[in-house]
């Protein structure tokens, strides 16, 4: 069993990393991964993390904005 404090420090990275919106997260690690994957092969990946920020942070504006 996990004790309490690993509990807590699960939660704390969880809500630290996912907060408020799961698809933002996701959208983070896909850009990461894609990163690293492109960076394997001899094409600049630089382009990849301000692309996914102009994509994602837009998507997650409107998602907060409709809501209201």
């Amino acid at each position: 069993m996990i004790s309490q404090k690993a509990r807590a420090f699960l939660a704390f990275w969880y809500d630290f990393i996912v907060g408020d919106d799961w698809r933002a997260a996701v959208g983070v690690i896909v850009a990461l991964v894609l990163t690293y994957a492109i960076s394997a092969t001899s094409i600049a990946a630089w382009w990849v993390l301000p692309l996914a920020v102009l994509v994602v942070l837009p998507m997650t504006l409107w998602r907060v904005v409709r809501h209201r």
